[in-house]
Protein backbone atom coordinates (compact mmCIF):
# COMPACT_ATOMS: atom_id res chain seq x y z
CA UNK A 1 0.00 0.00 0.00
CA UNK A 2 1.46 3.35 -1.05
CA UNK A 3 1.04 6.78 0.48
CA UNK A 4 0.14 9.19 -2.34
CA UNK A 5 -1.58 12.28 -0.91
CA UNK A 6 -0.69 14.37 -3.97
CA UNK A 7 -2.16 11.85 -6.43
CA UNK A 8 -5.66 12.11 -7.85
CA UNK A 9 -7.06 8.93 -9.45
CA UNK A 10 -9.81 9.98 -11.86
CA UNK A 11 -12.35 7.54 -13.31
CA UNK A 12 -15.10 8.68 -15.66
CA UNK A 13 -18.19 6.48 -15.50
CA UNK A 14 -21.47 5.73 -17.18
CA UNK A 15 -23.30 2.59 -16.02
CA UNK A 16 -20.39 0.90 -14.25
CA UNK A 17 -22.13 -0.39 -11.12
CA UNK A 18 -21.01 -3.95 -11.99
CA UNK A 19 -17.34 -2.92 -12.19
CA UNK A 20 -16.68 0.10 -9.99
CA UNK A 21 -16.90 -1.61 -6.55
CA UNK A 22 -14.34 -4.21 -7.72
CA UNK A 23 -12.04 -1.49 -9.03
CA UNK A 24 -12.43 0.68 -5.95
CA UNK A 25 -11.42 -2.10 -3.54
CA UNK A 26 -8.29 -2.94 -5.51
CA UNK A 27 -7.19 0.65 -5.99
CA UNK A 28 -7.71 1.49 -2.35
CA UNK A 29 -5.61 -1.53 -1.39
CA UNK A 30 -2.73 -0.04 -3.44
CA UNK A 31 -3.12 3.67 -2.65
CA UNK A 32 -4.20 4.30 0.92
CA UNK A 33 -4.50 8.07 0.82
CA UNK A 34 -4.67 8.99 -2.85
CA UNK A 35 -7.90 10.78 -3.66
CA UNK A 36 -10.27 8.82 -5.90
CA UNK A 37 -12.49 11.02 -8.03
CA UNK A 38 -15.45 9.63 -9.97
CA UNK A 39 -16.98 11.81 -12.67
CA UNK A 40 -20.34 10.18 -13.35
CA UNK A 41 -22.50 11.14 -16.31
CA UNK A 42 -25.88 10.55 -14.71
CA UNK A 43 -25.68 6.74 -14.82
CA UNK A 44 -29.20 5.28 -14.55
CA UNK A 45 -27.87 1.98 -13.13
CA UNK A 46 -27.06 3.36 -9.66
CA UNK A 47 -23.35 4.07 -10.15
CA UNK A 48 -23.73 7.61 -8.83
CA UNK A 49 -25.73 6.53 -5.80
CA UNK A 50 -23.10 3.90 -4.93
CA UNK A 51 -20.44 6.60 -5.14
CA UNK A 52 -22.41 8.86 -2.81
CA UNK A 53 -22.49 6.06 -0.25
CA UNK A 54 -18.73 5.46 -0.43
CA UNK A 55 -18.06 9.20 -0.10
CA UNK A 56 -19.68 9.16 3.35
CA UNK A 57 -17.17 6.61 4.68
CA UNK A 58 -13.96 7.28 2.70
CA UNK A 59 -12.45 10.71 3.35
CA UNK A 60 -10.35 10.44 0.17
CA UNK A 61 -13.25 9.66 -2.16
CA UNK A 62 -15.03 12.27 -4.26
CA UNK A 63 -17.81 12.12 -6.84
CA UNK A 64 -18.91 14.76 -9.34
CA UNK A 65 -22.32 14.22 -10.91
CA UNK A 66 -23.06 15.41 -14.44
CA UNK A 67 -26.61 15.46 -15.71
CA UNK A 68 -26.16 13.39 -18.85
CA UNK A 69 -23.69 11.33 -20.85
CA UNK A 70 -21.40 13.93 -22.45
CA UNK A 71 -18.29 12.01 -23.46
CA UNK A 72 -15.02 10.76 -22.01
CA UNK A 73 -13.09 13.81 -23.14
CA UNK A 74 -15.31 16.38 -21.48
CA UNK A 75 -15.52 14.29 -18.29
CA UNK A 76 -11.73 13.94 -18.18
CA UNK A 77 -11.32 17.69 -18.54
CA UNK A 78 -13.60 18.12 -15.51
CA UNK A 79 -11.23 15.84 -13.59
CA UNK A 80 -8.16 17.77 -14.80
CA UNK A 81 -9.69 21.06 -13.73
CA UNK A 82 -10.49 19.54 -10.34
CA UNK A 83 -6.85 18.46 -9.95
CA UNK A 84 -5.60 21.94 -10.83
CA UNK A 85 -8.08 23.68 -8.54
CA UNK A 86 -7.26 21.45 -5.55
CA UNK A 87 -3.49 21.51 -5.90
CA UNK A 88 -2.71 17.90 -6.82
CA UNK A 89 0.66 17.07 -8.38
CA UNK A 90 -0.38 14.10 -10.56
CA UNK A 91 -3.56 12.67 -12.09
CA UNK A 92 -3.94 8.98 -12.92
CA UNK A 93 -6.76 8.29 -15.39
CA UNK A 94 -8.27 4.82 -15.76
CA UNK A 95 -11.27 3.21 -17.40
CA UNK A 96 -14.01 2.10 -15.02
CA UNK A 97 -14.73 -1.22 -16.74
CA UNK A 98 -11.87 -3.44 -15.41
CA UNK A 99 -9.96 -3.15 -18.70
CA UNK A 100 -7.15 -1.40 -16.85
CA UNK A 101 -5.72 -3.75 -14.24
CA UNK A 102 -5.21 -2.04 -10.86
CA UNK A 103 -2.03 -4.11 -10.47
CA UNK A 104 -0.52 -2.00 -13.29
CA UNK A 105 -1.54 1.32 -11.76
CA UNK A 106 1.44 1.71 -9.43
CA UNK A 107 3.88 1.09 -12.26
CA UNK A 108 2.24 3.73 -14.46
CA UNK A 109 2.55 6.26 -11.62
CA UNK A 110 6.12 5.22 -10.83
CA UNK A 111 7.09 5.62 -14.47
CA UNK A 112 5.99 9.25 -14.33
CA UNK A 113 7.81 9.86 -11.05
CA UNK A 114 11.00 8.11 -12.18
CA UNK A 115 12.23 11.44 -13.52
CA UNK A 116 11.19 14.99 -12.79
CA UNK A 117 11.38 15.54 -16.56
CA UNK A 118 8.49 13.16 -17.28
CA UNK A 119 5.19 14.92 -17.97
CA UNK A 120 2.93 12.05 -19.08
CA UNK A 121 3.23 8.32 -18.43
CA UNK A 122 1.09 6.11 -20.66
CA UNK A 123 0.02 2.59 -19.77
CA UNK A 124 0.87 1.13 -23.17
CA UNK A 125 -0.37 -2.00 -24.91
CA UNK A 126 2.09 -1.61 -27.78
CA UNK A 127 5.53 -1.51 -26.19
CA UNK A 128 7.60 -4.54 -25.17
CA UNK A 129 5.84 -6.29 -22.30
CA UNK A 130 2.43 -4.83 -23.09
CA UNK A 131 -0.53 -6.72 -24.50
CA UNK A 132 -4.28 -7.19 -24.92
CA UNK A 133 -6.52 -10.06 -23.85
CA UNK A 134 -10.01 -10.91 -25.03
CA UNK A 135 -10.35 -8.66 -28.08
CA UNK A 136 -11.90 -9.83 -31.35
CA UNK A 137 -9.73 -9.35 -34.44
CA UNK A 138 -11.58 -6.24 -35.65
CA UNK A 139 -10.82 -4.36 -32.40
CA UNK A 140 -7.12 -5.09 -32.90
CA UNK A 141 -7.27 -3.80 -36.47
CA UNK A 142 -9.20 -0.65 -35.52
CA UNK A 143 -6.85 0.18 -32.64
CA UNK A 144 -3.69 -0.39 -34.67
CA UNK A 145 -5.02 1.75 -37.51
CA UNK A 146 -6.01 4.62 -35.21
CA UNK A 147 -2.58 4.58 -33.60
CA UNK A 148 -0.73 4.53 -36.91
CA UNK A 149 -2.96 7.31 -38.25
CA UNK A 150 -2.32 9.41 -35.12
CA UNK A 151 1.43 9.02 -35.34
CA UNK A 152 1.48 9.99 -39.00
CA UNK A 153 -1.00 12.88 -38.85
CA UNK A 154 0.08 14.37 -35.51
CA UNK A 155 3.78 13.58 -35.60
CA UNK A 156 3.59 11.62 -32.35
CA UNK A 157 6.32 9.18 -31.32
CA UNK A 158 4.06 7.38 -28.84
CA UNK A 159 3.27 3.73 -29.61
CA UNK A 160 -0.11 3.74 -27.85
CA UNK A 161 -1.78 7.06 -28.59
CA UNK A 162 -5.28 5.87 -27.71
CA UNK A 163 -4.66 4.44 -24.24
CA UNK A 164 -6.72 6.14 -21.53
CA UNK A 165 -4.54 4.60 -18.79
CA UNK A 166 -2.26 7.57 -18.09
CA UNK A 167 -0.62 9.60 -15.38
CA UNK A 168 -0.22 13.35 -15.98
CA UNK A 169 1.78 16.02 -14.18
CA UNK A 170 -0.63 18.74 -13.15
CA UNK A 171 2.04 21.34 -13.99
CA UNK A 172 1.58 20.29 -17.64
CA UNK A 173 -2.23 20.32 -17.47
CA UNK A 174 -2.07 23.89 -16.14
CA UNK A 175 -0.47 24.97 -19.42
CA UNK A 176 -3.12 23.41 -21.71
CA UNK A 177 -6.08 25.53 -22.79
CA UNK A 178 -8.90 23.02 -22.40
CA UNK A 179 -11.31 25.29 -24.27
CA UNK A 180 -9.41 24.45 -27.46
CA UNK A 181 -9.89 20.69 -27.10
CA UNK A 182 -12.18 19.56 -29.93
CA UNK A 183 -12.62 15.93 -28.88
CA UNK A 184 -15.38 15.57 -26.30
CA UNK A 185 -15.26 11.77 -26.63
CA UNK A 186 -12.38 9.34 -27.10
CA UNK A 187 -10.71 11.58 -29.68
CA UNK A 188 -9.39 13.76 -26.85
CA UNK A 189 -6.83 11.03 -26.07
CA UNK A 190 -4.81 11.68 -29.21
CA UNK A 191 -5.52 15.40 -29.23
CA UNK A 192 -4.19 16.07 -25.74
CA UNK A 193 -0.97 14.25 -26.60
CA UNK A 194 -0.56 16.50 -29.61
CA UNK A 195 -1.17 19.60 -27.49
CA UNK A 196 1.31 18.32 -24.92
CA UNK A 197 3.83 17.79 -27.72
CA UNK A 198 3.40 21.44 -28.73
CA UNK A 199 4.53 22.29 -25.20
CA UNK A 200 7.60 20.05 -25.53
CA UNK A 201 6.24 17.63 -22.94
CA UNK A 202 8.20 14.47 -22.20
CA UNK A 203 5.92 11.47 -22.76
CA UNK A 204 6.97 7.98 -21.63
CA UNK A 205 5.29 4.57 -21.86
CA UNK A 206 4.91 1.75 -19.34
CA UNK A 207 3.81 -1.71 -20.54
CA UNK A 208 0.39 -2.86 -19.31
CA UNK A 209 -2.01 -5.65 -20.18
CA UNK A 210 -5.39 -4.44 -21.40
CA UNK A 211 -8.30 -6.76 -20.60
CA UNK A 212 -11.51 -6.71 -22.61
CA UNK A 213 -14.41 -5.82 -20.33
CA UNK A 214 -16.34 -8.77 -18.88
CA UNK A 215 -19.25 -6.81 -17.40
CA UNK A 216 -21.40 -4.08 -18.92
CA UNK A 217 -21.44 -2.68 -22.45
CA UNK A 218 -18.50 -1.09 -24.27
CA UNK A 219 -18.84 2.63 -25.08
CA UNK A 220 -16.62 2.28 -28.18
CA UNK A 221 -18.52 2.25 -31.47
CA UNK A 222 -17.97 3.11 -35.12
CA UNK A 223 -19.39 6.60 -34.67
CA UNK A 224 -16.78 7.36 -31.99
CA UNK A 225 -14.04 5.91 -34.18
CA UNK A 226 -15.08 7.99 -37.20
CA UNK A 227 -15.23 11.14 -35.08
CA UNK A 228 -11.75 10.46 -33.71
CA UNK A 229 -10.37 9.99 -37.23
CA UNK A 230 -11.99 13.24 -38.39
CA UNK A 231 -10.62 15.28 -35.48
CA UNK A 232 -7.13 13.81 -35.88
CA UNK A 233 -7.31 14.55 -39.60
CA UNK A 234 -8.34 18.18 -39.01
CA UNK A 235 -5.57 18.76 -36.49
CA UNK A 236 -3.03 17.02 -38.68
CA UNK A 237 -3.96 19.16 -41.68
CA UNK A 238 -3.51 22.31 -39.62
CA UNK A 239 -0.07 21.30 -38.30
CA UNK A 240 2.00 23.22 -40.89
CA UNK A 241 0.13 26.38 -39.91
CA UNK A 242 0.73 25.95 -36.20
CA UNK A 243 3.48 27.79 -34.38
CA UNK A 244 4.95 25.90 -31.45
CA UNK A 245 4.58 28.04 -28.32
CA UNK A 246 7.57 28.76 -26.16
CA UNK A 247 7.50 26.32 -23.22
Amino acid sequence: MESSPQLLIAICTYNEIDNLPWLYERLRARFNDATLLIVDDGSPDGTGQWCDGIATTDQYFRVLHRGKKSGLGSASIVAFEYAIEHGFQCVLTMDGDRSHDPSDSQNVVRKLLASNEHDISIGSRYVNGGGITGWPWHRHVMSRCINLFSRVMLGLQVRDCSSAFRCYRVRLLERIDFSTIQGTGYAYLEEILWRAKQLNAVIVEQPITFNNRSEGVSKINLREAYRAVWIIFKIGCSRPLQHNPTP
